[in-house]
């Protein structure tokens, strides 16, 4: 088979290639349709008959033959890519003769083509092909061997509208061409050239622009004359900008009309940014006509902003976020002090913010109304109308959220800039809305969920005593609204909204004290709510004020005579009775920020062992049936007896699961001791005679990287205090770990990742522990480094480099040690530093690598370690030229910098707008 084919494609290339036969159409029809339908063997060959036939040095002598005799607009297509091809490389080699037929041949095609309207649209991309390919002779014969060509084609404009609408298109790729795309592409002399002819004769395209835009019906071609317009405004004269009606024309006749309105616009605004100063009354007109009207457009933004489609709402709040942001920031507005308690009665509304003012308000009705649910809201209509708890967030719910994200921002931009001048009047919109609800003239769990979110979307925004009426206000309405409405679906949004919005206003709660207090007795009210999502709401919400508000909890209010820690501690077994396992484990949590607000030590320590009087009862119970049950002693450590796969068992992986929250436990406690000395004594010896034994005997898979993390963190913690300890920690972990890891660079990432750490903290605070070890084990030490900083996980091999780094400098500072280690290891760490600084692949510490050269050649001096200096390079080459390959990895930390401080500038720019931040997002220095 592929012999035959062979042969046909010989054939085909015989006859095509023979310029003594007539051609053959519907053979060449037959090979385009393989190179673009067929498969395999057969594409390429007809791919390589086709180039060819293309590279023949008379193959454009047969263009005429294709294009008028093929039926086949593929073959059409090739047959242009030809003529294309000798106008730009063969065309100054052509007799004149040749060269003036070709010209005809294509103004004639063109001429014939574009005079029919039907054939315009239907044949709209060979047609501009076609005139790709005029521009192109137009480059090469324009204005010397063609010098009427302006006049030639204006003058066949009014002849035919079709034909001017493809004229017109002619003209804007010319303009284009020359003025756009020149450079790289022809000469400076001869662009100049070009731009110079244009001007010159500019006025008689000018005057055909004017012509079809003052009388003209034919709505394709105004718009194509504008858009050759909108090509023509960066470079004509200015007179026929400024000194003509073009101006008013585009403002009245044009912007308001949908078709040409963008266009028209764009044609305005290339129009506003050039720079002169003659025509600053034109310009002042520009502006004040074009503002009039884009003024009505904001009334037809605020009604497609209505229309219930994702992301056309989308795209509408993007456009009022730059408004209103823009408009606060002109004039920001502060929140630490009103102006009613201040005596004025004169609120000073910026001009261009009255200007916006009765529109914003209906925008913010908008946001209200359309406002998206927050992610702090768990209890959910779903689609069938049912109040549920949202338990999983599919990717609808993420982009809703994140929409919610922005139209928050929007509201408390329009809040501020437009409303915040009169916080009582900006409170008026919310305030009759939940009216509404309360009579139950708008009653319905959408709205009053739209309205809540609203409500807790301008937390800070307000000065604090018009936050104190307003909230007073709105919890009341809805404590009053639970108790009205019966049946448990009503309750449980109304719930959740009290919840959202109390939770979002802790600025209020810590002024306020009874109304905390109420709030928080309102929460444990609800936490033995059964509904779906409503228990989880009330100890998200409980955990967010204990976190803002915990230094209320454990001081005397006035009125009380105890803190509330104490109520809430003597009645702990009632208020968690009803509550899951994981909403216990939140409420313990809240607990402790309120303690751990307590600074007498004498105070914090009786609280802890109320606080843990529960728990400890419950885990002396769960011991005592422990060591009751015979069972424990077969299945402490299955894991060494049955293999790998005895660790998917569900009890071994609960049983892991248990070791690994124990080791976290461990790790939190030591890292907040305060006694090293009392901890490496009495604490870290069994411990480590538990931990480490397990961790050896162990499978790999069984093996947990907490073991390290935590070795890490004790190493850390104690410092010099475990020294000592370091050899049995090595004996249990390092070549166990070692062999799990060095098999490749991907397997077991997290005991990699803390194998690393636990070395750096040794080699960072127990060094004297590197130097007692065997000499093996001190080499195995070394080699694990090595091979750390060849690693591919980035964070491996940096953290690979600061342990040679750090290595290096306590050996210098080891003289007893130094000149035997130099002399045994110095070269091979010489020669592995070396072959990963010149590995492109390896981008991982750049910057740190000189600095362990530097450090291994410390007697020279920075000075004598430049390996590299500008002198070595050509003064025009850049680093990816002389490297002579990407080098964009170079600079990735210096990128990563870069962004960092961006992300920081933005971050500075918000703090400074009042409740842009979700409180819970802002430091806990700052609420104070």
């Amino acid at each position: 088979m592929p012999a035959i084919m062979t042969m046909l494609a010989d054939h085909a290339a015989r006859q095509l290639l023979d310029f003594s036969q007539k051609l053959d159409i519907n053979l060449l029809d037959n090979v385009v349709n393989c190179l673009y339908h067929g498969e395999g063997a057969q594409q390429r060959m007809a791919q390589e008959v086709l180039t060819h036939l293309k590279e023949h040095p008379d193959a454009w002598t047969r263009v005429d033959t294709i294009l008028e005799f093929s039926q086949n607009m593929n073959t059409k297509y090739y047959g242009l890519q030809i003529l294309e091809n000798v106008i730009k490389t063969r065309w100054k080699i052509l007799p004149r003769n040749q060269c003036e037929g070709i010209k005809k041949y294509v103004v004639g095609l063109i001429i014939k083509t574009s005079s029919d309207p039907t054939c315009v649209e239907k044949e709209k991309v060979y047609i501009g092909k076609l005139n790709m390919i005029l521009v192109q002779i137009l480059k090469q014969e324009w204005p010397k061997h063609w010098p009427t060509f302006i006049s030639d084609i204006v003058g066949a404009s009014r002849t035919s509208e079709s034909l001017c609408q493809n004229n017109m298109v002619i003209l804007k790729l010319l303009s284009e061409e020359v003025f756009d795309f020149s450079s790289g592409q022809i000469t400076q002399v001869k662009s100049k050239h070009l731009k110079d002819s244009m001007c010159n004769e500019f006025s008689q395209i000018f005057q055909l622009c004017q012509f079809v835009m003052e009388n003209s019906q034919n709505a394709p071609l105004v718009h194509a004359t504008l858009e050759t317009l909108l090509r023509f405004l960066n470079w004509i004269p200015l007179g026929y900008i400024f000194e003509t009606k073009l101006i008013s024309t585009l403002i009245y006749k044009f912007l308001n009309v949908p078709m040409f309105r963008n266009v028209s616009l764009k044609c305005l605004t290339e129009i506003a940014g050039v720079s002169v100063s003659q025509y600053e009354e034109q310009f002042v007109t520009l502006f004040t006509l074009t503002m009039m009207q884009l003024k009505q457009a904001l009334h037809y933004m605020l009604l497609v902003s209505e229309v219930e489609e994702t992301e056309i709402f989308k795209i509408c709040l993007e456009y009022w976020n730059h408004l209103a942001a823009e408009l606060y920031r002109e004039s920001p507005f502060s929140t630490s002090a009103s102006p009613l308690l201040s005596g004025s009665q004169h609120f000073d509304v910026p001009p261009r913010r009255q200007l916006y003012l009765p529109m914003l308000f209906k925008v913010r009705l908008l946001m209200v109304s359309r406002m998206a649910k927050p992610e702090e809201v768990l209890v959910v209509e779903n689609d069938q109308g049912e109040v549920v708890r949202e338990f999983m967030k599919d990717t609808d719910s993420i982009n809703l959220e994140t929409l919610g994200k922005l139209m928050n921002t929007i509201n408390l931009y329009l809040y501020k800039s437009i409303l915040g001048w009169n916080s009582i009047l900006g409170n008026v919109i919310m305030t009759e809305k939940l009216h509404n609800q309360v009579n139950g003239t708008e009653w319905s769990w959408k709205n009053l969920n739209t309205l809540c979110w609203a409500i807790g979307s301008i937390s800070g925004a307000m000065h604090e005593e018009d936050e104190k009426r307003f909230l007073v206000t709105v919890i009341k309405d809805l404590l009053g609204l639970c108790e009205q409405k019966r049946g448990k679906d009503n309750k449980a949004i109304i719930a959740s909204n009290i919840m959202y919005i109390v939770g979002q206003y802790p600025r209020f709660l810590r002024a306020h004290w009874k109304f905390l207090k109420t709030v928080v007795n309102k929460l444990f009210e609800f936490m033995h709510e059964t509904h779906d999502g409503v228990q989880d709401m009330a100890c998200d919400t409980f955990i967010k004020i204990a976190q803002k508000c915990r230094r209320h909890f454990v001081q005397v209010q006035v009125g009380e005579v105890m803190p509330f820690i104490d109520e809430i501690l003597n009645n702990i077994n009632t208020i968690i009775c009803d509550l899951q396992p994981q909403q216990v484990h939140t409420f313990y949590e809240a607990v402790g920020y309120m303690i751990g607000a307590q600074t007498d030590q004498t105070v914090q320590e009786h609280l802890i062992e109320k606080y843990m009087l529960l728990p400890n009862q419950v885990w002396d119970s769960i011991i005592q049936q422990a060591t009751k049950v015979s069972t424990v002693a077969h299945t402490c450590n299955p894991s060494t007896l049955g293999g790998e796969m005895v660790t998917k068992q569900p009890l071994i992986r609960s049983m892991r699961t248990v070791k690994r929250e124990t080791l976290k436990l461990i790790s939190g406690w030591v890292s907040r001791s305060n006694d090293p000395q009392m901890v490496a004594e009495n604490f870290v010896p069994p411990l480590l005679d538990a931990v480490l034994i397990d961790y050896q005997r162990n499978v790999p898979a069984a093996r947990e990287p907490e073991v390290l993390s935590t070795m890490a963190i004790i190493v850390n913690k104690l410092g010099g205090h475990i020294t000592a300890e370091i050899p049995q920690i090595f004996d249990a972990v390092f070549e166990c770990t070692l062999n799990m890891i060095n098999k490749d660079f991907e397997e077991y990432p997290e005991h990699r990742t803390n194998f690393f750490l636990l070395l750096q903290a040794v080699n960072s605070h127990c060094f004297p522990a590197f130097l007692a070890i065997p000499p093996t084990q001190f080499k195995l030490v070394l080699d694990s480094i090595i091979w750390a900083f060849k690693h591919t996980m980035r964070n491996v091999a940096d953290t690979g480099l600061q342990i040679l780094f750090t290595l290096l400098q306590n050996v210098a500072q080891e003289e007893a040690a130094a000149q035997s280690f130099y002399q045994t290891y110095f070269c091979d760490i010489l020669q592995h530093i070396f072959s990963v600084v010149t590995d492109t692949s390896h981008t991982a510490g750049k910057n740190l690598k000189p600095l362990k050269l530097e450090t291994g050649f410390h007697h020279l001096g920075q000075a004598g370690l430049k390996l590299l200096t500008l002198s070595d390079l050509p003064a025009s080459a850049s680093q990816s030229e002389f490297a002579g390959e990407d080098t964009s990895d170079l600079f990735l930390e210096e990128r990563e910098i870069a962004l960092r401080q961006a992300d920081e500038e933005k971050h500075k720019r918000q703090m400074s707008v009042p409740g842009i931040f979700n409180p819970h997002e802002i430091p806990e220095e700052m609420c104070d």
